[in-house]
């Protein structure tokens, strides 16, 4: 959805003409992932981290125009929120040093943010949902002067008929409420994770990806505070869930898991794209077919947790990648970095195993634990292989990290480096203490104090230690 569009109003014709050309474009799709048309280079990783910016007393801060403005760094754009920015990391061959490089610029990206932040009086802060964000801060007054946020909602309450959208998350406290507008996506901030595939590995790098969604977001958890309320530990699941729903068929749910693994191809998804998702922004372009520009606009307004996505390299060859969305921001580069790390190596052994790992664990026992996982964190037990119940803590420390170390050594990763981020890993699942579970640990200590946990997180990121370091302090 970073794409801009011309128009927030649409006649029911652009709808007509835009299903149209996404036909045309989806059957033009389909024949290259059948021909040798795509790039088929050394698979490469990149990001993008979602940021929060916090005003003196720790509140959002609706600031990200004059940040992007001072800033002028085709790496920080707008999100939905004018106190949220989106950081981007410059693609990197997946071999060697790319991991700490990748590190390496986030942090200074960061920093500068931060610097630009603090002439405006306020801080930058990478967490999953900001503890300090209240009702009151997601409004429409609060969104981002662009057209397409605009046209996004108008277009997600017309599928609902402008019913409200009802927000229930029970966890270890309960919220319900009801919503009149999209605003509720803003509080849920995410770093996602980007590998380039080839169309032959594309399906089984989306299935591992799945498979390894839950124990995923219940080792990196960090969002476990909304409203004041204790909910999951990464309460930014169901909340982005319901925050675009629009109110029809669980087929049509714009977030989801999704409904079965990749069968034969990836080209399975865009077929569902088209088969069953109403068109939000039938925005029309003035492009080629082979641009795809309506298929991946269209695309863009499906979030699944893991989401194909199209691009084209400087000589116009088309590439996929799987983007995997289910990692919250922060708490620190090194620990993001680290997590990126863990996804991009056991996924590529899974997806690499002479047997699909697939084949042994249902699709609907992924999703189950996927959701168990984002609830109860370090604490699930959900089904793997064969069915066997097991804690995702085993599961991670005896399968998905020597999984992930054999993916990095086989992708060219430097041994020193596998060692250095994956040992992070290690080291949290030792201590057991991801940023959900240090938030917890902070209130428990120092009482609900939504402001004094902001502060004192904000505090523990700047030392850029990782999360499992972190003290209990102030």
């Amino acid at each position: 959805m970073g794409q801009e569009i011309a128009e927030a109003h649409f006649t029911e014709q652009d709808f007509v003409e835009f299903a149209d050309r996404l036909r045309e474009e989806t059957a033009l799709l389909e024949q290259w992932l059948a021909s040798d048309r795509f790039e088929v280079s050394e698979p490469t990783a990149g990001f993008e981290l979602e940021a929060w910016l916090v005003d003196p007393r720790l509140d959002p801060a609706p600031e990200v125009e004059s940040l992007l403005a001072r800033l002028n760094d085709p790496l920080v754009v707008a999100e939905l929120a004018t106190f949220n920015a989106e950081i981007n990391g410059s693609p990197m061959p997946l071999t060697g040093d790319c991991l700490s490089r990748l590190a390496t610029e986030l942090t200074a990206t960061l920093q500068r943010c931060d610097r630009v932040a603090q002439t405006l009086g306020t801080r930058l802060l990478t967490i999953g949902i900001l503890p300090t964000v209240r009702p009151q801060h997601l409004s429409l007054g609060a969104m981002t002067p662009r057209q397409r946020y605009r046209a996004l909602n108008d277009q997600i309450f017309a599928l609902r008929h402008d019913r409200p959208l009802t927000l229930e998350i029970a966890g270890r406290d309960r919220l319900a409420l009801e919503w009149h507008d999209v605003m509720l996506e803003a509080a849920a901030t995410s770093f996602q994770i980007h590998l380039k595939v080839t169309p032959g590995e594309a399906a089984r790098v989306y299935n591992a990806s799945k498979i390894i969604s839950g124990p995923m977001v219940a080792i990196t958890a960090n969002s476990p505070y909304l409203f004041g309320h204790d909910l999951w530990d990464e309460t930014r699941i169901p909340l982005f869930e319901q925050a675009v729903s629009p109110g029809g068929p669980i087929l049509q749910e714009r977030v989801s898991f999704g409904f079965r693994y990749a069968e034969r191809s990836i080209m399975e998804t865009f077929r569902a794209n088209l088969d069953r998702y109403p068109v939000l922004l039938p925005h029309l372009m003035d492009a080629e077919p082979q641009a795809l520009a309506h298929l991946r606009l269209h695309n863009g307004t499906i979030w699944r947790w893991n989401r194909p996505l199209l691009g084209f390299d400087a000589a116009g060859r088309p590439h996929l990648r799987i983007e995997h969305r289910v990692v919250p921001a922060g708490p620190t580069v090194s620990d993001m970095l680290a997590n990126a790390a863990l996804y991009l190596g056991a996924v590529r052994d899974l997806a690499g195993q002479p047997e699909p790992p697939e084949s042994r664990i249902p699709f609907l026992q992924t999703r189950a634990a996927f959701y168990t996982c984002a609830r109860e964190g370090l604490d699930a037990e959900i089904q793997w292989r064969d069915g066997a119940i097991l804690p995702v803590a085993r599961i991670l420390g005896e399968d998905l990290l020597p999984g992930a170390r054999r993916g990095l050594l086989a992708a060219g990763i430097d041994p020193p480096e596998i060692a250095h981020w994956l040992g992070i890993i290690e080291r949290r699942l030792e201590t057991g203490r991801t940023g959900a579970r240090w938030q917890r640990a902070w209130v428990e200590r120092h009482g609900p104090d939504m402001a004094g946990l902001t502060a004192a997180y904000l505090e523990q990121q700047g030392t850029g230690r990782p999360v499992h370091e972190w003290t209990l302090l102030g």
